[in-house]
């Protein structure tokens, strides 16, 4: 870095809030022990009134709170225009868009509910980044990766602030494995979607001949519009179903056949066995 990036990076390149003291301190901590000498990390409730910033970043990357309690007065107006609900995920969602400028980018975890929701709030935050921003993807993430503090399913949306549209095609990524077992150990595996997503996420072009089949396609627009904006993979994807061929009802009985002769003929020698041991046989 010159001195001038590195004057940037060590004080003003990064801000965070929150409400809960420990966070900021652990937040604080590790800055400082990477020489992030003067961050601006804040006490403060990002969707409340009390926070005015907007248009100030170039990137946004966060993982919001999935529920809790708000007070609905203290909601900043701005962001209840996009989205007049008092959930946090759909809120923070808003305040994301908010503080981005022209030409940011937001990469933000959601719960699959923020995907499908058919509340009118649910409806009016896919339909403003699809049709204001640039929706770029949508990685389906499975249910266990956060595990042990939580089972729900989630995924990261990714979109860059325009102000006047620009989605044309949305990837979608359904990500099975991420390097770790699915359980609450969450051990190390060698199977992990992580790099194929990014190698992937660089070259969308490429994704334009991908069938909706495999675990990564482009949808377009249009489509997404018709269907209530609607991100849920499941949505679009589509299952190939292989018929499965059976054997000839006759082979099927003749099987059960035998194996009703097997069991008949064992059943009749556990019997002569229990017969000859007696009635005191501690068998």
């Amino acid at each position: 870095m010159t001195s001038e990036q590195w004057e940037h990076f060590s004080n003003s390149a990064f801000t965070g809030f929150d409400t809960d003291r420990t966070m900021l301190r652990i937040s604080a901590m590790n800055l400082m022990l990477h020489s992030i000498t003067n961050p601006e990390i804040n006490y403060k409730d990002s969707v409340s009134k009390q926070n005015d910033i907007s248009g100030k970043y170039t990137m946004c990357l966060a993982n919001p709170p999935f529920k809790g309690t708000i007070d609905a007065e203290s909601i900043h107006d701005n962001l209840k225009s996009v989205a007049n609900t008092k959930k946090t995920e759909l809120l923070f969602l808003a305040l994301f868009i908010r503080l981005l400028k022209k030409g940011g980018q937001c990469a933000c975890i959601v719960p699959d509910g923020v995907l499908f929701g058919s509340s009118k709030a649910h409806k009016s935050i896919r339909k403003e980044l699809v049709e204001n921003h640039h929706l770029r993807a949508v990685i389906s993430m499975p249910s266990g990766v956060f595990k042990p503090y939580a089972g729900v399913s989630t995924a990261v949306l990714i979109f860059t602030k325009t102000d006047a549209g620009g989605t044309e095609n949305v990837w979608f990524y359904n990500m099975e494995v991420d390097g770790y077992s699915l359980d609450d150990k969450r051990s190390k595996i060698e199977d992990n979607d992580i790099p194929d997503i990014i190698q992937r996420f660089k070259k969308l072009d490429d994704e334009k001949e991908r069938k909706r089949t495999e675990q990564s396609f482009l949808v377009p627009k249009e489509e997404i519009a018709s269907n209530d904006y609607d991100l849920s993979i499941n949505k679009y994807k589509e299952i190939e179903y292989v018929p499965i061929e059976y054997p000839p009802t006759s082979e099927i009985l003749a099987n059960i056949k035998k194996l009703e002769q097997v069991i008949q003929t064992e059943t009749r020698e556990l019997e002569r066995l229990l017969g000859a041991e007696g009635p005191n046989s501690n068998l």
